[in-house]
């Protein structure tokens, strides 16, 4: 019941935003697609783990500054792969976020996230959460951002369904090489409060290098790892992936 309320209480925050966008607007009357920002990434990618296999992915965040403060993201990813003429790879992911600046380093934020990965046996999983930011470094060439929050995971695989309350860790690093070259590195701990034994592990590694001003080439090492995986499959994947960046 309570696992019930909680997850209730998140959706019912993240709906609670729609309203908050539309009375905090940026500019009176700045045009729609003034505050709008949009990145695509087609990638080669080269699995292995659950997915082995060599195909193609495409990834797309779009982004809208609602105002100064109150900003969202929606992501979507995309990987499907064969190989011979049969299926071996197909996942899907989607989240939605919103981020409330509370100050010039400290934030605020929501998000439903949504995944399925057929061959890791991952049916559903619906992850809801909310938590506080803060940029710990700021001072460029350098960026250093640390996140941590609650969560709220519903998952369904061929075996089981399971809903559990749990904790977020995240943390950011960037470092401008040049102005044309970025590398990043992002790691993402997930753990069940009730059994911190099991819990997920998400990195990647990257490096962007700009073409010209809406083109660049990121290549990009992603490591996604489950303490308690579904029976019979890995408890680790990877993917390296060479994409080409649009940006408007």
């Amino acid at each position: 019941m309570l696992r019930s309320l909680w997850f209730c209480l998140l959706g019912g925050g993240l709906l609670l935003a729609g309203p908050v966008c539309a009375a905090e607007t940026a500019e009176p009357h700045a045009p729609l697609f003034a505050n709008l920002t949009n990145q695509t990434e087609l990638s080669y990618v080269r699995t292995r783990g659950n997915s082995e296999v060599t195909t193609f992915s495409i990834k797309n965040k779009l982004g809208y500054q609602f105002s100064e403060r109150l900003s969202g993201l929606w992501k979507f990813e995309a990987l499907n792969g064969d190989s011979e003429g049969v299926r071996n790879a197909e996942s899907y992911f989607t989240e939605l976020r919103g981020d409330y600046q509370l100050g010039p380093r400290r934030f605020t934020y929501g998000s439903l996230s949504w995944f399925k990965d057929r061959f890791a046996d991952i049916d559903l999983r619906l992850i809801s959460g909310v938590g506080y930011g803060y940029r710990l470094i700021d001072s460029p060439p350098h960026l250093l951002v640390a996140e941590a929050g609650l969560t709220h995971t519903l998952e369904q695989t061929p075996d089981d369904d399971s809903s559990e309350i749990g904790a977020r860790l995240y943390a950011r690093y960037e470092y401008r090489i040049s102005d044309d070259s970025l590398f990043s590195q992002d790691f993402e701990y997930l753990a069940e409060l009730t059994d911190l034994n099991s819990h997920r592990v998400n990195t990647e590694t990257a490096l962007t290098t700009a073409i010209n001003s809406f083109l660049a080439l990121k290549t990009s090492y992603v490591m996604r790892y489950d303490s308690d995986p579904p029976r019979r499959k890995e408890d680790t994947d990877t993917i390296l992936g060479v994409s080409l960046v649009v940006k408007f």
